[in-house]
């Protein structure tokens, strides 16, 4: 098994003021959005999720062979989440990706996939520096040593992580945008506001 997807589902949705995971977008939930994306080019889909309430509203939502794991961490984040899904990941290479980023383009993971081959992680990366390590495929193994390293030392962000790991490769969004011209990809919806701005975004695609 090479590639794995581990779907981000943890987080309180505090901004949104209700479970983002289920609201739906063009009739169907976001989580069913990001899973329908990426399930049918990786090996395994693993969604972590904060707990086993949610695991029960998920699962109904998802095809029967998605994954559920629940962190059980007292500290929550995005790098614990992954660390998580690098535990139980069976693939040598893993993307993660929020719950929340329902323009997830099949040919950008792919191409995530095709880079990492030899390499640590591959990560997207603006022209101004910033990098979006939540859009991103990871070496597995190297990624739970670094993840946990940079756990056992306090830092629980992505770029603890990141930052321990050698052999990463970025790639250039000015890259990415031959794919997605407008880079949806990383549209992420955390208010409603977000919500209301993705329901015009999606027409286009609806006679796909």
């Amino acid at each position: 098994m090479d590639k794995s997807a581990i779907v981000l589902a943890g987080g309180s949705s505090s901004r949104f003021g209700e479970d983002k995971g289920v609201v739906k977008l063009a009739g169907k939930p976001l989580i069913g959005h990001v899973v329908d994306a990426v399930r049918r080019i990786v090996d395994e889909t693993i969604v972590v999720t904060s707990s086993v309430d949610r695991v029960k509203k998920y699962e109904k939502l998802v095809p029967d062979c998605v994954k559920f794991v629940v962190d059980t961490r007292e500290s929550k984040g995005p790098l614990i989440g992954a660390l998580t899904g690098f535990g139980v990941a069976s693939g040598v290479y893993a993307l993660v990706v929020p719950f929340d980023t329902p323009f997830v383009s099949r040919e950008i993971v792919s191409l995530l996939f095709e880079l990492c081959v030899g390499r640590s992680a591959v990560i997207p990366r603006w022209p101004n520096g910033q990098i979006e390590p939540l859009h991103a495929v990871y070496q597995v193994k190297a990624a739970t040593a670094a993840a946990e390293a940079a756990v056992a030392e306090g830092r629980l962000d992505m770029r603890g992580m990141i930052e321990r790991l050698r052999g990463v490769r970025f790639v250039s969004t000015l890259a990415i945008q031959e794919f997605d011209p407008e880079l949806k990809s990383f549209f992420n919806i955390n208010t409603p506001l977000d919500l209301k701005n993705a329901t015009v975004m999606i027409k286009p695609r609806k006679g796909r």
